[in-house]
């Protein structure tokens, strides 16, 4: 079997692939690794092996490490299934899940947070494993914890999904919620609060992008061109998949996308390997984002930088930042590629920083994670 079609242009040639096996031997085992005839990822495959092959730089040898921990990944076992809280509330496809919590179970009024998920990959990875979940720690904080699933894409744009389904769920909780929003998650959080006003009580991010103008004009530049050769065939799609997303991130961490299955080919067997094959799956899986989302992410986000230019417009007016009358905990991850620290809300002097020594997944599920993220959090949300 060759390699796949396309893969020439991108400067990835069939001797560069394996050079521990015949070219076409270990195309083939990484295309074919892994159950249900499709690998696991990541995708699309030729991109990535363009990419490991570029960080190399000619290093044959630390090119094959790569490859042999990315089919040590796609060979491993899948993690037990975690089961889906139960739905408390639904608008179209959104839906709101109850984690529980010191105050629910023990009868006590604890404070009520929502916490919001990115669009871009599942919201698992909150919820991530028995042990390593930020929704389970706050909840045993003495937080009554909810968390919303974007569920299956539906045709709605940024805008759309903050005013037509996360505002009408967080309203029919009643009394005033905190929010806590991951990455993009949070950026539509902050568009919520100004909608809710005095109903939200306060407002909690988590390595959330608000000021896109903060971002490396390299990585910025890189947006649009991948959103150039990706947007049109959106367009034909009528949505964006995962395959034509991840590209996009790759160019914002391109260096740690190659070092992490490296780095993976010679981890023991143990728990640190099954935490790395658990987080891949979550990071190579994840529903199409909508046309008009994808679009307002490429172009009203990271082209214009709308929200830090105050002229983002949510509920038919701009979501002024400045104007929110509320705490706001701006919890800013040091070592942060994906969500750079110059582009969080505190950099244009809204909210209260927190600085942490973590990166941008590291801090919600990296073994420091109860110390430096989920303690602080609960405390700060408990007041």
């Amino acid at each position: 079997m060759g390699f796949p079609e396309g893969s020439e242009s991108m400067g990835l040639s069939q001797s560069d692939v394996a050079p521990q096996h015949g070219a076409a031997e270990g195309a083939e085992s990484l295309q074919h690794a892994g159950a249900g005839g499709r690998a696991r990822g990541p995708h699309p495959l030729p991109l990535f092996l363009a990419h490991a092959t570029r960080a190399c730089a000619g290093d044959r040898e630390r090119l094959a490490r790569i490859l042999a921990g990315l089919r040590r990944y796609q060979e491993a076992p899948p993690a037990p299934a975690r089961a889906l809280r139960a739905v408390v509330a639904q608008t179209g496809n959104v839906t709101l899940r109850g984690h529980g919590g010191a105050g629910r179970d023990h009868g006590s009024a604890g404070p009520v947070v929502v916490v919001v998920p990115s669009l871009i990959n599942p919201p698992s990875v909150l919820d991530l494993a028995p042990g390593n979940s930020l929704l389970d720690g706050l909840a045993a904080r003495g937080l009554q914890v909810f968390s919303v699933d974007w569920g299956v894409t539906e045709p709605l744009g940024l805008a759309e999904l903050v005013e037509d389904r996360l505002v009408p769920l967080l309203a029919g909780l009643g009394a005033p919620v905190s929010l806590a929003g991951y990455c993009l998650g949070g950026t539509l959080a902050v568009a919520a609060a100004a909608l809710l006003g005095d109903r939200v009580r306060r407002l909690a991010l988590l390595a959330t992008p608000w000021h896109f103008g903060g971002y490396e004009a390299a990585a910025r530049a890189a947006m649009a061109d991948w959103w150039a050769g990706a947007g049109p065939l959106a367009t034909g799609l009528g949505a964006l998949p995962m395959e034509l997303l991840q590209p996009a991130f790759w160019e914002l961490d391109s260096a740690a996308l190659a070092a992490k299955y490296e780095r993976f080919a010679d981890l023991p067997d143990g728990p640190a390997a099954d935490a790395f094959v658990t987080l891949e799956d979550w990071s190579n899986t994840g529903q199409p984002l909508s046309l008009a989302a994808a679009r307002g992410l490429a172009e009203d986000l990271f082209r214009d930088d709308r929200p830090g230019r105050g002229a983002w417009c949510v509920g038919g007016a701009g979501v002024d930042a400045a104007a929110l009358r509320l705490p706001i905990l701006d919890i800013i991850a040091g070592r942060d590629r994906i969500v750079p620290p110059g582009a969080a809300l505190s950099m244009c002097g809204i909210g209260t920083a927190l600085p942490l020594d973590a990166g941008h997944v590291g801090m919600v599920v990296g073994g420091r994670a109860p110390q430096i993220l989920w303690d602080p959090l609960a405390r700060w949300l408990r007041e």
